[in-house]
């Protein structure tokens, strides 16, 4: 289910920004043009750093606007928080995951979040913008945590099939376990320069991408697997993505 940021829904009839009257339409187009923009921003300058007249003029409107749609900078920042989790949360939706067998499941959203990460590597500056703030502005949010929670709950119900087929081992949290399988792709590609450099390889060759997210599956499955039963990791659908992220 889509959730809409609630930095972002359409302000009260009582707002005190006087604005022009425009179509529903028009308004979600002017939205959306805003939280393109703004997470473009805030990720390429980070909250402190981000400008109100350039997310403004990069969305081809102005800063009236801006503020009558969101409310502040801090504000907007939050949206887009928001969003980048519901739209990493909906291409997970589309994996649906428990029409696999668990193994086939876990690979594929070992994969699939190795895969987002090189694919969206905004997603990545942003969290570790907000993380700088110790999540002051998630804390906000009346929906993060709804946004969030489905997915721990499917991969529960992945290790329970796994445990009671005898492939997966008793015992494994969760929550941990997607912190973990998110942290292995995450360290890696949010350090690539520091790590190539500090160790001599040029890590962000397709060679070496490859070798980690490997690395990455057989770590996750040989956790999993239970005592004296190997677990291989499954071919997942999305393949490996070993392009350089955008800069």
């Amino acid at each position: 289910m889509t959730v809409t940021p609630a930095s972002a829904r359409a302000p009260r009839a009582d707002a005190t920004v006087a604005h022009p009257a425009r179509a529903p339409r028009d308004a979600e187009r002017t939205r959306r043009a805003i939280l393109a923009a703004a997470t473009d921003e805030f990720a390429r300058h980070g909250l402190g750093g981000a400008r109100v007249d350039r997310i403004a003029a990069r969305a081809k409107s102005n800063k009236r606007m801006l503020y009558y749609y969101f409310g502040s900078k801090e504000k907007l920042f939050l949206a887009v928080l928001e969003q980048a989790y519901d739209n990493i949360r909906r291409e997970e939706q589309k994996l649906s995951l428990l029409d696999h067998d668990p193994v086939t499941g876990v690979s594929e959203l070992v994969g699939f979040t190795w895969n987002y990460f090189v694919r969206h590597p905004e997603f990545i500056t942003l969290l570790n913008s907000e993380n700088l703030h110790r999540a002051r502005h998630l804390r906000r949010s009346k929906q993060i945590l709804a946004m969030n929670s489905p997915l721990i709950e499917t991969l529960g119900t992945l290790l329970r099939r796994g445990q009671r087929q005898g492939l997966f081992r008793n015992g494994v949290d969760p929550l941990q376990l997607y912190i973990s399988i998110a942290a292995l792709g995450y360290f890696f590609l949010s350090n690539i320069h520091t790590l190539s450099t500090v160790f001599g390889r040029d890590l962000s060759a397709p060679a070496h991408r490859r070798a980690r997210l490997e690395h990455v599956l057989a770590m996750v499955l040989g956790y999993l697997s239970k005592p004296g039963r190997a677990v291989r990791p499954a071919r997942t659908s999305g393949g490996l993505d070993t392009r350089p992220p955008r800069r």
